[in-house]
Order: C-alpha cells, then structure tokens, then sequence
C-alpha cells in the first residue's frame, strides 16, 4: 500500500503564475499581471536575477519582525494597485489580493493536486461528494464543482468563506453545489461521523496551529492524527482519494504518511508522500514549500 520514497510534485507555472526567482530569503512572484516580492524562509541561496529586477516588483512585503514564522508585516506598493485581481487556474478564477500577513489568497503550489482531483471528478460516472477542510479561499473547492462535484466547504474563518464566495462568482459557479461551513474542522467531522455522511474525497489543508470560530485550539502535532482517523470513518465504499497537505512543519512526509497508514487500516488501494515545489523560470532552482500524503483507490 506504500512506498517510503518520497515523490516531488513540481508546479512549473502557467499563463497566469510564474515563480520569477528565488533567493536571500525571499521570492519574485508573478500573479496574473501583478509582480511580488515576498519573505522565503526556504531560499537560503542566492537570488539569480540582478536586483534591478526584483526592483520592478509592483508590491513589497516586509516582515514586522526578523522571525522566521512571523507572517505579519507591511506592503510597500508602486503605485496604486487594484484591491483584487483575477488569476485562472484549472476552471476556477480566483481573486488575488495584498494581504496583512503576507499571503495572496493563492498557493500555486498545491497546482498539481488541483490538476489531479480535477480529473478525478471529471472521470467519475456520477457526481463526486468532496469534503475540503481547512479550505481558506476555496481554490480547491471550486476547481472540485466546476468539474461537476458537490462541495462542502469548511473554514473556521468567515471572512476566507466571504473571500471563497467572491471567487466562486468570478468563476461563474454560482449554480454550482458548494455548501460553505464556518466551523471547526474536527468539530464538523464528528458531526458527520454521528449523521453518518459519507465523501468519495477528502481535502485536509491544516495550519500548525490555529483556532475555531469558537476559540477551539488546533495544533497539528497532537490533533492531526486523530482528525485523519475520523475523515477515514467518513470516506465511502467507493472513495476516490484523501489528500493531506502540511506547511512550516519540522516533519518528514514520511511522517505523514505513516499516520495515513493508521487512519487508512482497511482500505485499499495506494499511498503518495513528498514534497510540492515550485519550479522557476530557469528551472535550476526549485523551491520547496510544503509536504503532502495522499491516498488513492487506485
């Protein structure tokens, strides 16, 4: 059912993404027609393009402080940008906008799940029932209906489902069959285990830690483990996959998939663990971002 050799799923970009460069610390983005800079604790190497043209950037964004978690700081803009920007990717358009700690509603490097999920819902005979946890703007949730399937989207965070929603308008999917849950994830999947709901895929997303809507307390080390136990309770006869994706872990995605292996007892089919990158425009330098498990019935 398994294998320990890592696999590297690499997102090379596309019309409206480009990893432009990376190093010192940082990365050069390019989103749609914007062009970032952002914090890159991963790139400790140096940066292959001259400044000058990391000075072109539309937007800068500087860390409040010199700690390598620290996610808050500020954007320094030239000019005056739009508030939100359109960026297409598989089916979806998502509306791409400076946030206060650093992020842009957008992980292109989670591209080669959306890739893979999409053409699992679009091979299906019937519509697929796609349970996304932890599922911020809802890239995953969208590319999942517009492929046909029905969507229960799950975020603790009213204002990423708010964001979720603009999005879904920009891809005009609003006949589309997403129900959109702000809740706890772990509370919400012990609601459907006690109804007895069944999902043919699952996404899980978590931070390392986090908080619900109600003040509950997320923290991957101890709380992950029993949450892919109870998402294996709710996975169908004939389930397609469940993907667990973890970022700014000190784990190995070895690790990860031995607790898929204990959540999964029973069920058949393949597991995939590795790391999702991002390859630049020379392709010398990949960058690693993130480490993910998934399980396939196939």
């Amino acid at each position: 059912m398994n294998s320990f050799t890592p696999n590297i799923l690499t997102e090379k970009g596309w019309n409206d993404y480009a990893l432009l460069d990376s190093g010192s610390g940082r990365k050069l983005e390019r989103f749609g027609k914007i062009v970032v800079s952002r914090p890159e604790p991963q790139a400790l190497w140096e940066k292959s393009l001259p400044e000058q043209e990391w000075a072109k950037a539309d937007a800068t964004f500087t860390n409040a402080s010199e700690k390598e978690d620290d996610d808050k700081g500020s954007w320094q803009q030239k000019g005056k940008l739009p508030e939100t920007w359109p960026v297409k990717v598989e089916g979806a358009t998502m509306l791409c906008r400076l946030m206060t700690y650093r992020h842009m509603g957008l992980f292109p490097e989670q591209r080669p799940h959306w890739h893979w999920i999409a053409s699992q819902c679009k091979s299906s005979t019937k519509p697929l029932k796609i349970l996304n946890l932890f599922a911020y703007t809802g890239a995953a949730s969208l590319i999942c209906a517009a492929n046909g399937a029905e969507v229960t989207h799950v975020d603790a965070s009213k204002k990423a489902i708010g964001w979720c929603k603009e999005n879904q308008q920009a891809s005009n999917l609003n006949d589309s069959k997403i129900r959109w849950i702000c809740d706890d994830a772990a509370a919400f999947v012990a609601r459907e285990g006690r109804r007895g709901n069944k999902y043919d895929g699952i996404l899980l997303d978590p931070p390392r830690y986090g908080r619900g809507p109600d003040g509950e307390v997320w923290k991957f080390e101890t709380d992950v483990g029993p949450l892919l136990s109870a998402c294996a309770d709710l996975l169908s006869d004939d389930a397609k996959f469940m993907i667990l994706t973890a970022y700014t872990m000190r784990l190995s995605s070895v690790t990860l998939q031995h607790m898929m292996v204990d959540a999964l007892k029973g069920c058949k089919g393949s597991l995939d663990h590795g790391e999702l990158l991002l390859a630049d425009k020379t392709g010398k330098r990949p960058l690693a971002t993130s480490m993910f498990c998934r399980w396939s019935s196939t």
